[in-house]
């Protein structure tokens, strides 16, 4: 049979047209699947005091960023002040790490679950995190709140097991913990291969072995397993910008700074661009400066592209979670979910007869200023107000969040009053439900009898209990959060100051009915102004466990010690001796008082009952009823009992 030249023609004709879109398809993707091999993103994370800022800091001494002569202080990231003397981190930060030419993004996370809001939003920054776990504590509460973040973004894991130097270490065991996490979690095959480096952040040292001998000197395994395992961001730089805002940082001259990923295109400085806001509008800005990071510095730069980590300032009032966008092409990511808050207090102007003696700031408009300061760069904090004049509702994520607010206020010359923390109740579908938290502690097997009872008095179910070979023992429990408010001094007390306990928000149930918690003991109230005397206080300690010694500033109202019954009792500390003339004044100079408690910020606002008040100052932390009057408190009471 034959075929016209037509025919062979149109045959010829269609393989090349079949050629050439099939070179097309293969043209797309591999441009889909090009990369920015010079980059890598990554967030470390893990339990609090695994050694995430330490590593971090090891990690930039030993690459190639720092210049020689440059100087590098412990735990460099942590800049704030509370954040040196606590040896916490309470913000995430970034750094950058040069290595074998090669730019590595970190950002470093907090552990604490208070902070847990920081912690979800850098992992849309990132391609891949670095799970740090130590080698004698093993996987911890936190570390399954935060792996649990990295592995719905679908993230590539590092575990780094680190602190292998230390005695008890059992490196092996523990990546079988960690690997047990992964499975339960519900990890993809890709994410159980994970890689596993051994490191000892506080000596420089890692290896790709767990034997201690074959640590070195060198951060080099880490580097390498981060340039072989996670994945380079894909560039598409040359398509529509999205920039997507994750971290806040606030600069009196620049006002808002969104620190966030390109997730594509490209932005330059001078570009016309829109901010897609939360409610839907969309706000048209001038790009004014851009910095990118590089060791511990922000470094101005004239333009980013996809893949990159970058802080832009000019956009006035932008916003977690908004999305930065060509004007003519409008296209926002999905928005950031940021967990809300789970406890609140009032804070409210000082009114109490010590009202601006050791303070700068104390009027209720001073106050306000500075909580919505706040609000610009604390995204998980909410301030609402009351309709009491110069109080504030102010809602957070845990007691140590909202007490970090208030010693950074304290040290800029605040003086504020606080009441006792509630916890944040929630309607669902028709119950109202209160916060339970996973609680993890880990004691000295004489203490776990004292450790049940407590819990079980404070409506906490225990989930599981393990013993192992040193005597100690693992209990968790659920436990409703407000359960826990007050209860880490007496745990700490209680255990001699052995016990370990962690807690993370685990999720909303319905409420316990018919429970108060909250102190079981009453107060001592003075009722007379002055100064204290070791005679009255002599006549006052066997009542209960004293706060103030001799020679301390009172007024009426102010709480003195903790009776050792449930009913507060009115007390006079500040009466004198009569002196006559049978005796020597200076015959009491022997006379002496039991050590007084020191209480700090947190364990004054742990002790707090609802009639009470914790009046903070920069020099002092008082207690203080709300009604400071005797008589008309007594009445109040009567009152309220009557119901």
């Amino acid at each position: 049979m034959k075929h016209s030249p037509f025919f062979y023609g149109k045959i010829i004709a269609c393989i090349h047209e079949t050629n050439n879109t099939s070179q097309v398809t293969s043209e797309r993707k591999l441009k889909h699947l090009k990369k920015r091999e010079d980059i890598r993103n990554i967030a470390i994370i893990a339990h609090v005091d695994h050694g995430k800022t330490t590593l971090v800091n090891e990690m930039l001494k030993q690459s190639d960023t720092l210049d020689g002569h440059a100087e590098i202080s412990d735990r460099a990231m942590d800049t704030n002040d509370i954040e040196k003397e606590r040896g916490i981190t309470i913000l995430s930060k970034n750094t950058a790490v040069k290595y074998n030419g090669k730019q590595i993004n970190i950002l470093d996370t907090p552990g604490h679950a208070d902070f847990g809001g920081e912690v979800e939003r850098i992992m849309k920054m990132v391609d891949g995190v670095l799970l740090v776990v130590d080698a004698f504590e093993g996987t911890m509460p936190q570390t399954r709140f935060v792996l649990k973040k990295a592995l719905d973004q679908h993230l590539t894991p590092i575990v780094v097991i680190n602190k292998i130097d230390r005695p008890g270490a059992r490196p092996e065991e523990v990546v079988d913990e960690v690997l047990e996490l992964f499975i339960e979690l519900g990890a993809d095959e890709d994410q159980l291969e994970f890689p596993v480096v051994y490191a000892s952040a506080i000596n420089g040292t890692s290896s790709l072995e767990s034997d201690l001998d074959t640590q070195a000197h060198t951060m080099n395994p880490i580097f390498d397993t981060i340039l072989d395992t996670i994945p380079a961001p894909v560039d598409n730089s040359d398509e529509p910008l999205q920039f997507q805002v994750a971290m806040l940082d606030y600069n009196d001259y620049v006002g808002r700074i969104g620190i966030g990923r390109v997730s594509r295109g490209t932005i330059k400085i001078g570009d016309q661009v829109s901010v897609l806001k939360l409610d839907g509008s969309a706000k048209n800005f001038r790009v004014t400066k851009i910095f990118g990071f590089i060791g511990l510095d922000r470094v101005e730069i004239q333009e980013a592209k996809a893949g990159d980590l970058i802080a832009v300032s000019g956009m006035e009032d932008i916003y977690v979670g908004e999305t930065v966008t060509p004007v003519d092409h409008q296209e926002a990511l999905p928005i950031l979910r940021i967990d809300e808050p789970t406890l609140q207090m009032t804070f409210a102007a000082n009114d109490s007869p010590f009202v601006g003696r050791e303070g700068d700031f104390v009027t209720g408009r001073k106050i306000e200023e500075r909580l919505r300061h706040q609000l610009h760069t604390d995204v998980s904090l909410r301030v609402e107000d009351t309709d009491k004049a110069g109080a504030w509702i102010v809602s957070g994520r845990g007691e140590l969040h909202l007490s970090i607010l208030v010693e950074e206020m304290r040290r800029e010359g605040f003086e504020l009053q606080l009441s006792r923390p509630e916890v944040i109740y929630r309607d669902i579908d028709g119950v109202t439900c209160e916060p339970f938290e996973m609680v993890q502690i880990d004691t000295p097997d004489q203490y776990t009898g004292s450790v049940i009872d407590s819990m079980a008095q404070r409506k906490g179910e225990m989930q599981n209990m393990e013993s192992d070979a040193n005597n100690q023992t693992r209990m968790t429990f659920l436990a409703p959060s407000r359960g826990l408010i007050g209860y880490s001094t007496e745990f700490l007390t209680m255990t001699g100051g052995y016990g370990i306990m962690n807690h993370t928000f685990e999720k909303y149930m319905p409420v316990i009915k018919n429970w108060e918690p909250g102190r079981r003991n009453g107060a001592l109230v003075s009722i007379n102004a002055g100064s204290s005397t070791t005679y009255s206080l002599q006549s006052v300690e066997d009542r209960g466990q004293l706060f103030i010694g001799a020679g301390v500033d009172v007024y009426e109202g102010m709480i003195v010690g903790q009776n050792s019954r449930d009913t507060d009792i009115a007390v006079n500390v500040t009466k004198g001796k009569n002196l006559t003339n049978t005796r020597a004044s200076g015959k009491d100079h022997s006379a002496a008082i039991k050590t007084p408690k020191e209480m700090s910020l947190e364990e004054s606002i742990e002790f707090l009952n609802d009639d009470e008040y914790c009046e903070v100052t920069p020099t002092s932390v008082r207690l203080r009823k709300k009604i400071l009057d005797t008589s008309m408190r007594q009445k109040a009471d009567k009152k309220r009992k009557k119901g």
